[in-house]
């Protein structure tokens, strides 16, 4: 059965802010049928509630706080959502993605943190942004580090590759898809005009091939997200959603 396309809700963290039930609802409504959590310790159980309520699935979580503290209860946390993918988003310094050495204590980190999540029956993974696709490492061929970093990290952690950030670091994002194969087990696709700091337009509107990534990546997760929108982030959204769905259709 396939997956039902995912939202990230950090991109609608202020709407949330104020009627997370109305939010949740409203993105239910456009015709997602996932959703990807990003503050876990804020009351999982009842974003948990609401989502089986309104039959929307929790397609993972994301989980900056396991590199800050006692990864056990932000774990639980991930748990009581119903995803078995635990992901980390940020947090180590932007330097360890431009040498080996220290890509190498970024993949020691995340396999310590991907034993602390299996004894929580979970899986980790790793979102990137541009800081980690932007280095090419000279001694590894030139290569992005996060592909050097793929090769670094235990079996059992995942990435979710960030399309975007990847294409703005200057990635062929098919292309490096294709090299990570089986090691990508969702996909953030987001759209806009390919820079650092100009905000997001609906998937589709932009500058990202975006036929040609979810074809690089077919069974991975897709989950939209908008890290700014100048404009109606809610029509945005649902157009993302219609243009995403019509791609998988055919």
């Amino acid at each position: 059965m396939p997956r039902p396309l995912s939202v990230q809700l950090y991109s609608v963290r202020d709407e949330f802010a104020v009627d997370r039930a109305g939010t949740l609802g409203r993105l239910a409504e456009m015709g997602y049928g996932a959703v990807e959590a990003y503050d876990v310790t804020d009351d999982a159980a009842g974003l948990r509630r609401l989502a089986d309520d309104l039959g929307l699935t929790v397609s993972g979580a994301h989980a900056v706080q396991l590199l800050t503290g006692d990864p056990g209860p932000v774990l639980d946390a991930v748990a009581t959502l119903g995803t078995p993918l635990a992901i980390v988003p940020a947090g180590f310094p932007h330097e360890d993605f431009t040498t080996y050495d220290g890509l190498a204590r970024v993949a020691d980190r995340l396999g310590g943190l991907a034993r602390d999540a299996a004894r929580h029956g979970l899986r980790l993974g790793y979102h990137n942004h541009w800081w980690e696709v932007e280095p090419r490492l000279a001694s590894h061929g030139g290569r992005p580090a996060l592909e050097v970093l793929a090769e670094l990290l235990d079996p059992e952690v995942f990435l979710e590759v960030d399309t975007y950030w990847a294409a703005v670091a200057g990635a062929d994002v098919p292309a490096l898809l294709t090299r990570l194969g089986d090691r990508v087990e969702a996909l953030h696709l987001k759209d806009g005009p390919g820079t650092k700091d100009d905000p997001n337009v609906a998937v589709g509107g932009g500058t990202m091939p975006v036929p040609e990534v979810l074809a690089a990546a077919p069974d991975a997760w897709r989950v939209v997200e908008f890290d700014a929108c100048a404009g109606d982030l809610l029509g945005e959204l649902a157009a993302s959603r219609t243009y995403v769905s019509a791609l998988e259709a055919v």
